[in-house]
């Protein structure tokens, strides 16, 4: 029964697909001239010559051929996969459904909330989500297109999929960060990818963006490609990755809230990194976006932090004797877990952006954004949801502000502060306040090589509405040095 569901709703996607493309055009399969005259204030890349044995010089062109039956069958095996080993290999009672099921399913009555581990929630189901829009984005379909088999997805996991009923977190959850993740995945492994143009470390190249993208790697594979230099998709890219590493110690306490006296100490890790389509290049969804992930020991976890920040579309207000300024709209999702407590959260703000020069070298950028929480998922200590679930769902509102001094390209002042209040829509009746600030230094002393240090102040605080249950109020301050080095490609 699942497979006939999944058969008939391929089909009705090639039908809407088709027309889709008929009227709008796929953003990556515009032609040069319409890329650097319309979408763009300027060009974003411009034809480039590419001498063949012969002598002939030809054009680069981006298009890429669409292959719906493929991207179709490698969504449905997204499905059939986790469906199969459910049913057959752990026999999972939730795997046994029906087409009576799947028709209860439709009914707005029948959606829930589910009672998975937080991590389950917050972390695989977009995992799982990126590989349903990997399939459609890595078959020559843009970001859009890409965004509705996702969202199509997730819908029919949830729906088809299980016997329980269809959650409503895990369809934002698997939609939302599947889109986010899906999409840098793409960019991220398209850059890798194009560094192949001149025929260096073609297989190198190939193995890492098969650990980044590996549905766009099992498509070349499928096309010949793979190990082979790039076609014309790739050697436009014009992309840029700047990056960070840096590994060091850091203090913290989450009980007595003075990490100076009474704190522990442990070592950790920190990747950040940047990416940019263009530096002013805000028409395109994910033309920039950011990641932070930071991991440790001696907290609950191994993965501390990850924030990531992803433009979705943005226009420039205005240009003044000091400064540029813009407004954007992005897209977030913040996971922390730490001793004092877990967050994890998926939100939309509008953001003004202000970028000052002083002779070059020395630059200020001012951030300040306000938007919605669409899901967040915060810890309740009087709440068991069904077997695992100690955590309520709520939504709310989102504040963001972040500032960069940059001085004689070698030392960098650095604030960010990420605050919001949601209130509880399932789980104990609450509300909620989150304060997460951090302050950094960082001195350039050799090439590549720099010090930083960093201090922060994360606190979470939830107010609940019967008097039986105690408002609990959870702060985790801490302190880091540490040595990073930059690349950049």
């Amino acid at each position: 029964m699942r497979t006939g569901l999944l058969l008939l709703f391929l089909a009705v996607l090639h039908i809407s697909f088709t027309r889709a493309a008929a009227e709008v055009h796929s953003v990556d399969s515009l032609p040069a001239s319409a890329i650097d005259s319309v979408v763009f204030p300027r060009p974003l890349w411009k034809p480039i010559d590419l001498k063949i044995q012969d002598s002939l010089i030809r054009p680069l062109d981006p298009k890429r051929p669409k292959h719906f039956w493929r991207a179709g069958t490698e969504w449905f095996l997204t499905q059939a996969f986790p469906a199969t080993f459910n049913r057959f290999i752990t026999k999972d009672p939730y795997s046994y459904i029906t087409f009576k099921n799947f028709i209860q399913h439709q009914r707005l009555s029948a959606w829930d909330w589910d009672d998975n581990q937080f991590t389950t929630n917050q972390i695989d189901h977009p995992y799982h989500g990126q590989l349903y829009f990997n399939a459609f984005r890595s078959n020559g379909y843009n970001f859009y297109q890409s965004s509705i088999a996702t969202f199509a997805g997730s819908y029919i996991w949830e729906t088809a999929g299980e016997t329980q009923h269809p959650a409503i977190n895990d369809l934002v959850n698997t939609t939302f960060g599947g889109i986010i993740l899906g999409e840098m995945t793409h960019r991220v492994s398209r850059n890798i990818l194009a560094r192949s143009r001149h025929g260096h470390n073609v297989v190198g190249n190939e193995i890492v963006a098969l650990l980044v993208n590996p549905v766009n790697s099992l498509n070349r594979l499928l096309d010949g490609k793979w190990g082979k230099r790039v076609d014309d998709y790739y050697l436009v890219d014009s992309s840029v990755i700047s990056a960070e590493i840096d590994a060091g110690f850091r203090r913290f306490d989450a009980k007595e809230g003075d990490f100076l006296s009474k704190g522990k100490d442990s070592f950790y890790t920190r990747l950040r990194f940047k990416y940019s389509n263009g530096e002013h290049n805000y028409k395109r969804p994910f033309d920039q976006f950011s990641v932070n992930l930071e991991v440790g020991s001696g907290d609950s976890t191994f993965i501390n932090a990850v924030n990531v920040h992803a433009l979705l579309y943005g226009a420039k207000f205005f240009k003044t004797k000091k400064g540029d300024h813009f407004g954007t709209l992005n897209a977030h999702y913040d996971f922390y877990n730490n001793d004092a407590f877990f967050y994890g959260a998926q939100s939309l703000n509008y953001n003004w952006l202000s970028e000052f020069t002083y002779k070059k070298n020395n630059k200020l950028n001012l951030s300040l954004g306000v938007g919605a929480v669409l899901l967040a998922a915060v810890p309740d200590p009087y709440l068991l949801y069904g077997a695992s679930r100690n955590y309520n769902y709520g939504s709310g509102a989102s504040y963001r502000f972040k500032g960069e001094l940059s001085l004689l390209n070698r030392l960098l002042f650095t604030t960010d502060y990420n605050g919001g209040i949601f209130y509880t829509i399932s789980g104990t009746p609450s509300y909620y306040i989150l304060h997460a600030g951090t302050v950094e230094g960082s001195l350039r002393v050799f090439k590549r090589w720099s010090i930083n240090l960093r201090s922060g102040y994360f606190s979470l605080q939830g107010e609940f509405r019967d008097e039986k249950y105690p408002d609990f109020y959870r702060e985790f301050p801490f302190g880091s040095v540490s040595i990073g080095y930059n690349i950049r490609f």
